[in-house]
């Protein structure tokens, strides 16, 4: 049996893929809540409320007018973006003036009450949401058996964070977004609606949130705590990565994810901390992560 550092290769790539799969959503989440703090300077708790809002508007979409899960995958981003939009051009944008602080406790509150109204509705216990039947089965790779679904979330992952990243760097809207945080009144001044770019920031984010939600309904149950149980490693992920950069939200949800993974297959009760433990060492080494700019 072939071994890598002493572990046979077959666990060790299985844990390997299991720590890429987790990154793809570290990646996509951190992203968003990168987006969100970058461009607006609001630290949104909410990030896993509207994560756990994909995957139940997915869940509802197929229970009551049986839409398929690709068609999920389109209308649950944008009917929780079209959400996040209206939040905060009705009550987060009250707050943009004040400490942001008031953002974080909004967000914060906001998340307690979408999440306890699920948990109301639906109960604590998850809801199954299957595999779509063009991505049901696996693939024998030789050394592995790598399940379709799980090989399609990593890839389309990469996808959008990629696509998001260029939205954001490399068009014409992107620059009127960063160009808005940096200086409104002189954007504003240009004839640009300022106050939309804002809100179309905000929306993108939770689009981003709900669209990672929709990608996880079928690997995990849909519950109301499924945002709970990784918003603080999301959290960790964007603080190592440096708040507010984009690409490095993207590399290192990946490079942590993997981290986790790996970890299992070494030390196995470390697997919980261990990103956390990078956390701490990053913020001693370099306090505003391992991409972000030095104030």
């Amino acid at each position: 049996m072939t071994m890598i550092f002493g572990i046979p290769v077959q666990a060790f790539l299985g844990q390997l893929l299991i720590g890429l799969i987790n990154g793809s959503f570290y990646a996509l989440l951190s992203l968003g809540l990168a987006v969100i703090f970058g461009l607006l300077r609001v630290i949104n708790f909410a990030h896993g409320a509207q994560y756990m809002l994909g995957a139940f508007v997915a869940f509802l979409l197929l229970q009551y007018f049986a839409v398929s899960y690709w068609l999920a995958l389109i209308l649950a981003p944008i009917i929780v973006g079209l959400l996040g939009a209206a939040i905060e051009r009705t009550m987060l944008s009250r707050l943009y003036k004040l400490d942001p602080l008031y953002g974080l406790l909004f967000t914060f509150g906001l998340a307690l009450t979408i999440e306890g109204t699920f948990r109301y509705l639906y109960g604590a216990a998850g809801q199954p949401y299957s595999v779509p039947a063009a991505l049901a089965g696996g693939t024998n790779l030789g050394f592995m058996f790598l399940p379709n679904y799980r090989g399609w979330v990593v890839v389309i992952s990469l996808v959008a964070c990629i696509g998001t990243w260029l939205l954001i760097e490399k068009t014409k809207l992107g620059s009127y977004l960063r160009a808005a945080t940096e200086n409104p009144v002189l954007v504003q001044a240009f004839g640009v609606n300022v106050p939309m770019l804002l809100t179309l920031t905000y929306a993108l984010g939770a689009a981003l949130a709900a669209f990672a939600g929709v990608l996880a309904a079928p690997i995990y149950q849909v519950s109301p705590l499924m945002g709970t149980n990784l918003i603080i490693v999301v959290f960790a992920v964007v603080v190592v990565g440096g708040m507010g950069s984009i690409m490095g939200a993207i590399i290192t949800g990946y490079m942590l994810g993997i981290a986790e993974g790996l970890t299992k297959v070494f030390y196995p009760e470390a697997s919980n901390i261990v990103i956390f433990v990078i956390m701490a060492i990053v913020l001693l080494i370099r306090p505003a992560g391992l991409f972000g700019r030095d104030v």
